[in-house]
């Protein structure tokens, strides 16, 4: 059996060559990575190995590569004053950390950090002063040590502005000291005490309401960070790594011309296209993997990190004026989250009629105190009664935030007094998190072994098979963790996934799938220019973070008390940190924070071989990839469409634009005559062609929806949209509106034994048949300027409006429904609508009582060879 090694170490040196599969020459490259040090040079590398990597990506033949820099510091980066020296700072931090790390209680800890210069001079050579304020305040041993820490750190200057500014001005420390010591003791102590938040301070020593609350707030998020990463080092080790990553961009390299043959026998790491299975391409293995997720479904769980701030989104609850997470946005007429549940529930639903089981999956979600993330998501939830799955079945888990720092210095940056600018610290975290918060020994409760992880903005993750694809092959061939991946567009802020090959000090090879981050391309020399001759990134596939875990092997890194646990660590300073100060100035200043991946928890499941392998590497691999079309994997809802913008990439605008792709492809295939969507630029200053709206039960595998599409247009300008699962379509031609709403979609809800309301996959759904009907109305104004499509927030003019209360059917056979109509069906009744003598005849007949929970007709599913066949039942 291979055995698992990670793909990086620390404090080792490092030989680097990229595989080009068209050109028969590598790139190589030296790493010392102590700390800052890199040292590189390329020369040709006669390959063995890259043409016999088969890849679905094909690029031109490529020159070598130079590897210039390490960092994700920006081109206009400002290096520090000369006087800080961050190799003397880390060696100071590291040494704290040593004698912090052979502490076993707080008591010890509290002792070594006192010992420090800094803390003893700045708690100590005061203690009529600032020492007398924390004793009104009531703080506690671990949060005077809390305090300490970030004074140890050099972050004193978050406690108030006068370090602040004196820092800025550069003064020695000794007359800050005094600067603040006096400043305390002319604090307005009015109705300001300690440990309430109220009263006077001990003989006149105090700090007032505001700046209490404050460092409360800040207690409790450093606590967190103390805590959190007590496997780096807590609070010091928080800091050591950001100046460690920091260093990396600052500090010039060195030559390699002094080095010797000895440099031969490094360890050697060589990147290559993955080979993946082709799900577009290998069509028959594509649907029986889909099958495989289907039936492994009661062994899944569903795993989604909502915790980032998404900035990029802008987000404002229009009520209140408040930031909103990306998990809050209202996309096609309902929030994310719920587009999340509603593409689980289409998956558990085609369970149901698959095996006539019912199956709830469990689902975990990964929240932060961001924008009030946690409470909203929780809010949300409660809302709309846990979507009819049960409390039990949802856990929460909060991550903690971290404090962003400045690009410059590493200096933590704050908005005043004890505030900190705090962001989540990345995705990576999940794990760690999910293992401290008994994540993974609930799933396990609930019976799961894998879990299938997606974001909340990649908006067609669950589009036909991928998702089930994934999920199949990593339960049936017992794999530790699968991307789902698609082609890249150069510029495009996210990751790639390669094929790591290494060959260690001893003469091992391992191998293993992984991700490189897009903050990470610098470090490995790739360029990301669409319109170089050369691009490196081209010959890779995209990282979507749509991703397959099997949850024990997770759960064994997670444990870890070392920094495995906190995977794919990087410092982003690419994008500028926004914050508004207490006085209410605007600030942006380059800056980030330490943040993880979640996707490079693949680092640790790497398989070791004896030899080098040259060829059909990757199917004895402990992690896999597969490969779809971009729209059926990949597009997401990230960043708001600023005014005068051309490009629609990652937007609402363009994600929209590829749901309507994709809803093309799906009828186009069923001979309905349809407009083709053209490229994004077409619809820069205009709406898409037409607006279709499928819910995801309708399939999801498009195999099954095209099952239930047959024949007939749908005229350019046109709207459809389907919200009822049990649906026939046969020779309907739509020029206008057609909006199909039933309340029992998947079926109806029940209240448990808990008291909890519980949806019940397939009883008392709604149904709706149109054989032979042509609907001819003005539709939607499309020139309106108050149109929202990615909302689903239009103005009409007319449309046909079918809604269906509780098991409610609606058929419409042989007629023409022209202009403005509303077909309402009460509960428990089957309204049919046909051309009478005089215009339309309408029916409306009670459904015989017998008939009341299955229907008068059905969907008949079942699985024939490696596909879904479905049968029309009429009873």
């Amino acid at each position: 059996m291979a055995s698992s090694a990670p793909v990086l170490q620390q404090h080792n040196n490092f030989l680097f060559t990229f595989s080009s599969k068209t050109k028969n020459t590598n790139s190589i490259f030296f790493f010392n990575s102590y700390n800052s040090s890199l040292n590189c040079v390329t020369k040709p590398l006669a390959s063995t190995s890259s043409s016999l990597f088969s890849s679905p990506f094909q690029t031109s033949s490529r020159p070598l590569i130079r590897l210039t820099r390490v960092s994700t510091a920006p081109v206009e980066y400002v290096p520090p004053a000369p006087d800080f020296d961050f190799h003397k700072e880390i060696a100071r931090l590291k040494a704290l950390k040593s004698k912090l790390d052979h502490c076993t209680n707080l008591k010890d800890r509290i002792r070594v950090i006192d010992s420090d210069s800094r803390v003893n001079s700045f708690f100590f050579s005061h203690k009529n002063s600032f020492s007398r304020v924390l004793e009104t305040l009531h703080l506690d041993e671990f949060e005077v040590f809390l305090l300490k820490c970030v004074v140890a750190a050099g972050q004193q200057h978050v406690f108030g502005d006068v370090c602040t500014e004196f820092e800025q001005k550069r003064i020695s420390l000794k007359s800050a000291l005094y600067a603040l010591a006096e400043m305390i003791e002319n604090w307005d102590v009015n109705g300001g005490s300690g440990g309430g938040g109220g009263g006077g301070g001990v003989n006149g020593y105090g700090i007032g309401t505001e700046e209490h609350e404050a460092l409360r707030s800040m207690l409790k998020i450093i606590g967190e960070v103390e805590r959190f990463y007590d496997c780096i080092g807590g609070i010091i080790g928080y800091q050591i790594m950001v100046l460690e990553l920091l260093a990396q961009s600052t500090f010039e390299r060195q030559s390699l011309s002094h080095h010797s043959n000895k440099s031969l026998k490094r360890e050697i790491i060589e990147i290559h296209p993955p080979h993946a299975l082709d799900l577009s391409q290998d069509l028959e293995y594509a649907s029986q993997a889909a099958i495989w997720g289907i039936e492994g479904l009661p062994n899944l769980g569903e795993i989604y990190p909502l915790g980032g701030s998404a900035d990029r989104l802008g987000l404002v609850d229009p009520d209140s004026g408040e930031c909103l997470p990306a998990a809050m946005l209202p996309y096609c007429g309902r929030s994310l989250l719920e587009g999340l549940i509603r593409d689980l529930q289409a998956r558990e639903y085609l369970y149901f009629k698959l095996y006539g089981k019912q199956c709830i999956t469990p689902v975990a979600i990964m929240t932060s105190a961001a924008k009030s993330n946690h409470e909203r998501v929780t809010s949300l939830c409660e809302e709309l009664h846990w979507f009819g799955r049960g409390r039990s079945n949802f856990k929460l888990f909060e991550q903690p935030l971290v404090p962003a720092v400045s690009a410059e210095d590493g200096q933590w940056l704050a908005s005043g007094p004890f505030k900190p600018i705090c962001k989540p610290g990345g995705h990576g975290v999940i794990w760690k998190l999910a293992y401290n918060e008994g994540v993974f020994q609930w799933f396990y409760d609930h019976g799961r072994r894998g879990a299938t992880v997606r974001q909340v903005s990649n908006v067609v993750a669950s589009t036909d098979l991928t998702l089930l694809a994934l999920a199949g092959l990593g339960l049936r061939q017992g794999k530790k963790l699968g991307f789902a991946s698609c082609k890249r567009n150069a510029g495009a802020t996210e990751g790639i996934n390669v094929l790591i090959e290494k060959k260690n000090l001893e003469g091992k090879w391992t191998y293993g799938i992984s991700c490189i981050e897009y903050t990470e391309f610098d470090k490995f020399g790739m360029t990301d220019n669409s319109l170089s001759s050369y691009s490196l990134q081209g010959e890779f596939p995209a990282n979507t973070n749509i991703l397959y875990v099997d949850l024990p092997s997770a759960e064994l890194v997670a444990s870890s008390n070392d920094e495995t646990s906190l995977p794919g660590m990087v410092l982003n300073v690419k994008k500028a940190i926004t914050y508004v100060d207490q006085f209410g100035s605007k600030h942006s200043v380059p800056g980030g924070r330490l943040e993880c991946t979640m996707q490079n928890l693949a680092d640790n499941f790497f398989n070791t071989r004896s030899c080098r392998c040259y060829d059909g590497v990757e199917d004895g691999l402990d992690t896999f990839i597969v490969y779809n079309e971009r729209k059926k994997v990949t597009s997401s809802a990230k960043k708001k469409r600023r005014h005068g913008d051309k490009s629609l990439h990652q937007t609402p605008d363009g994600s929209l634009l590829d749901i309507m792709r994709n809803a093309y492809d799906i009828l186009s295939h069923c001979e309905i005559k349809i407009p083709k969507i053209e490229g994004n630029e077409k619809y820069v200053d205009s709406g898409p062609p037409f607006l279709i709206l499928l819910h995801p039960a309708v399939g999801p595998l498009w195999e099954v929806t095209r099952q239930k599409f047959y024949r007939g247009s749908i005229s350019r300008g046109s709207e459809l949209q389907i919200e009822v699962a049990e649906f026939l379509w046969r020779d309907v031609q739509l020029d206008g509106s057609l909006i199909i709403l039933a309340e029992n979609i998947l079926g109806s809800t029940t209240i448990d034994e808990n008291g909890e309301t519980i949806l019940q996959y397939g009883k008392r759904c709604g149904r709706c048949k149109l054989e032979n009907v042509k609907i001819l109305n003005d539709g939607i104004n499309w020139n309106s300027k108050e149109n929202l499509y990615w909302k689903h927030d239009v103005q009409r003019f007319e449309a046909v409006n079918v809604l269906l209360h509780g098991n409610a059917e609606f058929e419409a056979a042989d007629v023409v429904l022209q202009g403005n109509h509303v077909f309402e069906v009460p509960n428990g009744y089957k309204m049919k609508i046909t051309t009478g003598d005089s215009g339309l005849a309408v029916e409306l007949k009670p459904i015989e009582k017998k008939l009341m929970e299955c229907g008068s007709w059905f969907w008949n599913y079942k699985i024939m060879g490696k596909h879904v066949q479905l049968e029309l039942v009429e009873l």
